[in-house]
């Protein structure tokens, strides 16, 4: 099952379980061109902000999710435009966050918006290395439900934020 799936069922589970309330966001599409019902020819109308936001305890919730083979995080996986969105979620009291699902060795940490923006304003670095997520993030251990627990993170060190 791929992160995204994952995390689309865990945020199924905190919906049906009055925990919170957090949606995957569709990218905007402009269609072009349809015929019937099938769509055959469109393009991304502006560019998306994270992949998730909602409500969670009372607080906005939002953030990003990727996956990566190797053992840093490329920081050419998230855009100047999702990094300002990032930064202005931060100023008005929201938790932000990355989930970086690290496939080659299986290990899925959450890492808090202020110490990933951080990390782009004191590195020269174009990658975040594991090293900096084990240090700095919080490794979210797969359990059956949810799948994968973020909210625990969240209640655990959400009040440092």
């Amino acid at each position: 099952m791929t992160l995204e799936a994952e995390l689309n069922e865990s945020n199924k589970y905190y919906l049906d379980n009055d925990i919170a309330v957090i949606y995957k966001k569709p990218t905007p599409v402009k269609v072009v061109k349809q015929i019937n019902e099938k769509i055959v020819n469109a393009y991304f109308e502006k560019p998306s902000t994270t992949d998730y936001n909602g409500l969670y305890d009372g607080k906005y919730v939002d953030f990003e999710a990727k996956e990566t083979t190797r053992t840093a995080f490329p920081l050419a996986n998230i855009h100047a435009h999702q990094i300002k969105h990032m930064e202005r979620v931060l100023r008005h009291g929201g938790i932000c966050f990355l989930i970086v699902r690290f496939t080659k060795i299986n290990e899925t940490y959450l890492l808090f918006g202020r110490e990933f923006i951080n990390f782009i304003n004191t590195s020269p670095r174009k990658s975040v290395p594991i090293d900096y997520f084990r240090e700095k993030g919080h490794l979210i251990k797969d359990k059956l439900m949810p799948k994968i627990d973020y909210i625990e993170i969240i209640d655990k060190y959400g009040g440092m934020l």
